[in-house]
C-alpha cells in the first residue's frame, strides 16, 4: 500500500463505524483527508478495532513520522549535567519517556483537532493508547487526581513510554497550593519513570497551556523540582525540557544558563 491507499482505507474503516457517516464523503485534498483522519481518531471511544486496521493504522503512523523526522537525545546536547532543553514535537523525540499533560479522565482529548499535546499524542501514538488508558481508568474506577501519573506504551511515537500526568488547571490568582500541584506533577512523573527503568525523560510545559499556568514560574518550578529530585535521589536520570512556544525556550534557556 502506498501512504495514500493506507490513508483512505483507514478512513473508510472509520466512516463505516458510525451511521452518522453514511453520507460523509472523502475528500479528495490531501491535507482534508489528514484532517479528517485525525478529527474520526480524536473522536473515536476506546472501543475494539480490527488487527488489520491497526497494522494499516501501524505502518502509516509510522511513515509519517519517517516523513516528519525524529530527534534522537544523543544528538542533543546539555546545558547542565543532565538537563537538556530542546524546542519541536515531542511527538518526534526518541528517549525512553515523554510525558503528556492529560485531563483528569486520562483518556486523551476528544475535540477534533484540537492544539493540545494531549491531542497530538493519542493522534500519533494511535488508537491503542486510548484503549490502554481507558483500561487503566476503569481499574481505578475513579478520574485521575491532579499531581499524579500514569505510564502507558508508546506504540507509534519513538519513545519507549508515556506518562499522562493532570496538571492544576488556574482560574484566579496562582497558590500556593497550585504550586506544590505542579511540583507533584514533575516528581510523580521521575518516579515512576525510573520504576519502570527509563534513564532520560522529556516533561512538555506542565499546565500552561489549556490550563493557565504562568509559564516563567511553572518553568521555574519545572526546573527547581527536577534538580531536587536528581539530587536528593542521587539520581543519573536525564531530562529534556520540551518547549513548542519561543517565549518558553527563552525562559528555560535563562533559567539552565543560572544553573
Amino acid at each position: 500500500m502506498t501512504q495514500t491507499e493506507r490513508r483512505i482505507y483507514l478512513l473508510k474503516v472509520l466512516l463505516a463505524e458510525g451511521p452518522e457517516y453514511r453520507e460523509m464523503s472523502i475528500p479528495a485534498d490531501v491535507t482534508e483527508q489528514k484532517k479528517l483522519l485525525r478529527a474520526l481518531v480524536n473522536i473515536r471511544p476506546p472501543r475494539p478495532v480490527s488487527e488489520a486496521f491497526l497494522t494499516v493504522q501501524d505502518e502509516y503512523l509510522r511513515e509519517e513520522l519517517s516523513q516528519k523526522g525524529v530527534t534522537d537525545l544523543a544528538d542533543l546536547t546539555p546545558l547542565s549535567e543532565g538537563l537538556y532543553l530542546w524546542q519541536g514535537d515531542i511527538t518526534t523525540l526518541r528517549c525512553d519517556a515523554i510525558v503528556n499533560a492529560a485531563n483528569s479522565g486520562m483518556t486523551g482529548c476528544y475535540v477534533p483537532c484540537h492544539g493540545c499535546i494531549d491531542n497530538a499524542i493519542h493522534t500519533y501514538a494511535g488508537v491503542r493508547l486510548r484503549r490502554e488508558c481507558a483500561a487503566i481508568m476503569e481499574r481505578q474506577g475513579r478520574e485521575e487526581e491532579t499531581g499524579g501519573a500514569k505510564l502507558t506504551g508508546a506504540y507509534n511515537l519513538p519513545c519507549k513510554y508515556i506518562l499522562h500526568t493532570v496538571g492544576p488547571i488556574i482560574s484566579g490568582p496562582l497558590t500556593k497550593a497550585d504550586e506544590e500541584l505542579l511540583v507533584s506533577c514533575y516528581r510523580s512523573c521521575l518516579e515512576l519513570a525510573e520504576q519502570h527503568g527509563s534513564k532520560s525523560i522529556a516533561f512538555c510545559c506542565i499546565s500552561t497551556g489549556e490550563f493557565h499556568f504562568p509559564n516563567d514560574r511553572a518553568a521555574e518550578i519545572a526546573v527547581r523540582t527536577v534538580k531536587e529530585y536528581r539530587a536528593s535521589q542521587n539520581s543519573g536520570i536525564q531530562v529534556i525540557f520540551n518547549v513548542f512556544k519561543d517565549v518558553d525556550y527563552q525562559i528555560y534557556k535563562n533559567l539552565l544558563a543560572a544553573d
